[in-house]
């Protein structure tokens, strides 16, 4: 599972090369992903939109109290002003993977586009 946390409006290109710069540091082929996953106001950008779209992953998004359920190791206060939950990559890839999921590559930051990488529970 990816999660992803992004300021508004991100190009899919940003997003995408934001991703697959995270997956080449996880070593996960993507291939392998399933779903990328945000909050629920980012689910409905165009560039978001794409990137899952493109890649064939299910797009799952989550509201800021469903991603505060979630502990996270990289918390941020801003993000937690701005958006309500104190994570939102970290958050959503947690989620995405249900209980028992395991954060595998905790938040990385590429121009902007916050990714981080969950594995579903085995």
């Amino acid at each position: 599972m990816v999660g992803l946390g992004a300021r508004p409006d991100r190009s899919a290109a940003e997003l995408t090369a934001a991703v697959e710069a995270a997956l080449a540091e996880a070593g996960i082929p993507a291939a392998e992903v399933v779903a990328l996953a945000t909050v629920d106001r980012r689910a409905g950008e165009e560039g978001v939109r794409a990137v899952a779209a493109g890649r064939g992953w299910r797009l799952m998004s989550f509201a800021p109290e469903e991603l505060r359920a979630h502990d996270v190791p990289n918390r941020s206060e801003t993000v937690a002003a701005a958006v309500g939950t104190p994570g939102v990559a970290e958050a959503a890839a947690l989620a995405a993977a249900g209980t028992g999921g395991t954060l595998i590559l905790p938040k990385r930051v590429f121009g902007g586009v916050t990714v981080a990488v969950s594995t579903l529970p085995r």
